[in-house]
């Protein structure tokens, strides 16, 4: 009997995906919930499980679209698996291991087999060479031209008959319109649904709204004093690390509530408001950005915040995350600090009106008081749509995240340190 394997709804408004990879060959055995392919939608990359065990047989292609519910494969769930016996008892896993090394033996097999049929080469030693042929380099001249990339017949020499001497090789240059001697090729390959859609959303974000960014700087001296006290406690009672995004996370929380209308977006002629917040996190995926969203942020405790951060982005790097997970969203929070930005301008997460920018925390002299001191300081960004937010509301907001984060203990804990991280 043949299964007949559907593309199943990755999410409400998604009506076709894109076969992205077969984990599988055309005739493979595979077990019950295997994953099979991994599709991608215009939100996410999704893995495919096998819905029965039995021999596999492919009708679509890596890169075809296919809409869903379409039929995908077949499986022969009345097919013997190959091998019998003790192979019964080795999980999916196991075998997909053994079909590996076994592609690997065959590959290093005909690597072998290569080198066999190639010919020998003499045994006899070349006889020196003590002249040059007219114009070749000497030795050193060839050994800085090879350095510098420079083929010696476009070197005049100076030397006798033309030989190009090492002063030669010093002093030439390579030309600008020609191709050194390094590789030059290039591949094309296929952009994933995924990122064709990034790529539609971010240039329409550009397009359609009035962005403009605003910036200013923070002081992180309290809340690294606050990490460097606290940490091990945090984690050893919790589980998981006091990082910075929860310091921000309800930083941004607190000034939503003071400038609603950066948590708003646009409708038609309608500007629409939410008396919750729905935090979105950008997280760097194996199959690139993916920015799922933190539900009624306003409701965590610091563990809160940091437990859910950390589940959504164990799920994003493992790509295991659903369309669910990512739709909404009411404000962004992307942290390119991880990768030692200094500065940017994020690109608003539409339909949303605003995001904050984290970057990386350097030592900078700043003035305290009179005096120079060194502080670590990050610079913070924030990207919105001038259309629903006013310059005012944009600077007074960030403002209000600066004031939170430079003064965590009276404005994010009611100066109640314990008892805000739950210790």
């Amino acid at each position: 009997m043949a299964l007949e394997m559907k593309v199943p709804s990755p999410g409400e408004s998604i009506t076709e995906v894109e076969i992205a990879q077969w984990l599988v060959e055309d005739g493979d055995y595979v077990e019950k919930d295997q994953a099979v392919a991994e599709v991608d939608s215009d939100k996410a990359t999704l893995e495919l499980p096998a819905e029965a065990s039995g021999i596999i047989t492919l009708k679509a292609e890596e890169g075809d679209v296919v809409e869903v519910g379409e039929v995908v494969c077949l499986i022969d769930t009345e097919a013997e698996k190959p091998g019998g016996g003790d192979s019964d008892d080795k999980p999916a896993e196991e075998e997909e291991k053994e079909r590996q090394e076994q592609k690997e033996d065959k590959k290093d097999s005909d690597k072998a087999d290569a080198k066999t049929e190639e010919p020998s080469k003499s045994s006899t030693p070349k006889q020196k060479q003590d002249t040059y042929a007219t114009g070749s380099p000497s030795p050193a001249a060839k050994k800085i031209l090879d350095e510098k990339g420079i083929d010696a017949k476009d070197v005049k020499g100076s030397g006798r008959d033309g030989r190009v001497t090492k002063e030669d090789a010093v002093e030439a240059k390579a030309s600008m319109g020609t191709p050194g001697t390094g590789t030059r090729g290039e591949e094309k390959k296929k952009m994933s649904m995924f990122r064709r859609k990034l790529a539609e959303r971010l240039v329409s974000a550009k397009n359609d709204t009035a962005m403009l960014t605003t910036f200013n700087e923070v002081d992180m001296s309290p809340i690294f004093n606050l990490r460097k006290k606290y940490k091990e406690d945090f984690k050893e009672k919790h589980g998981v690390s006091l990082g910075f995004m929860s310091f921000f996370t309800l930083a941004v929380i607190r000034a939503l509530d003071e400038y609603p209308a950066v948590n708003s977006m646009i409708d038609g002629d309608y500007m629409v408001s939410y008396d919750y917040k729905d935090i979105s996190i950008a997280v760097s995926g194996p199959k690139g950005l993916t920015v799922p969203v933190i539900r009624n942020a306003e409701n965590l405790s610091f563990r809160g915040v940091e437990a859910e951060v950390k589940r959504l982005a164990l799920r994003a790097r493992d790509g295991k995350i659903t369309v669910d997970e990512m739709t909404g969203g009411t404000f962004t929070i992307t942290n390119g600090g991880v990768f030692g930005s200094m500065l940017s301008t994020p690109i608003i997460n539409p339909p949303q009106s605003a995001i904050l920018g984290m970057h990386n925390i350097v030592e900078r002299p700043v003035a305290i008081d009179g005096h120079v001191e060194i502080r670590p300081i990050m610079y913070v960004a924030l990207s919105y749509d001038h259309r629903i937010i006013d310059g005012k509301e944009s600077v007074g907001f960030l403002v209000a995240v600066k004031e939170a984060l430079e003064n965590p203990e009276e404005l994010l804990m009611d100066n109640d340190v314990k008892r805000a991280l739950e210790l």
